[in-house]
């Protein structure tokens, strides 16, 4: 088992649900057992900055990276032409770019607990994206909400379509007019 393949086996495949599940558990429970009751305010602010944030670094690295720099290009077309092939970002890379692009940063601005903060955010919501992605395409969802976002994200996928990039919230391509 190589650690940088793109194309994964179920066991691997599953283990990045454990691995951010597991992350996303253990930062929420550092958060609420630090003692940090009279910050609760401005925690949960920097959990939802991170949340928020996360819907801008996944729209804009599936417009611009993985729609426009190679070899990560030749990466995600695979993904086109195959949209049920067990096919993602390794962990151990996706977990190096959270940590050196969000939490450090972070840390370098802010106290520990800010940082982690703002982390947990981004890797809720890049949970939420694999949990989300996965399922467009291959759950068959009952509610209304999933049956939008994967409706939106299999037109992303339409082989003549430019557009639709964002696959846990429409938000970006509404406002950069990408959505046509």
């Amino acid at each position: 088992m190589t650690l940088f393949t793109l194309e994964h086996s179920k066991a691997t495949y599953l283990a990045d649900f454990a691995f951010y599940t597991t992350s996303v558990l253990i930062l929420a429970v550092y958060l609420l057992t630090k003692g940090l009751h009279n910050q609760a305010l401005e925690i949960t602010t920097y959990i939802l900055v991170g949340l928020f944030g996360w819907t801008a670094i996944e729209y804009f690295f599936h417009r611009f990276v993985l729609h426009g720099l190679q070899p990560f290009q030749n990466w995600h077309t695979e993904h086109h032409k195959r949209p049920s092939a067990l096919i993602c970002l390794p962990t151990a890379l996706s977990a190096t770019l959270i940590v050196t692009l969000v939490f450090l940063p972070a840390l370098l601005f802010w106290d520990v607990s800010r940082a982690c903060s703002l982390t947990l955010g981004v890797l809720a919501g890049y949970l939420a994206y694999t949990i989300i992605h996965h399922a467009t395409h291959h759950w068959h969802p009952n509610s209304m909400w999933f049956k939008k976002r994967k409706r939106w994200h299999a037109m992303h996928h339409h082989v003549e379509q430019n557009g639709y990039y964002g696959v846990t919230s429409s938000f970006w391509d509404i406002v950069f007019n990408s959505n046509h």
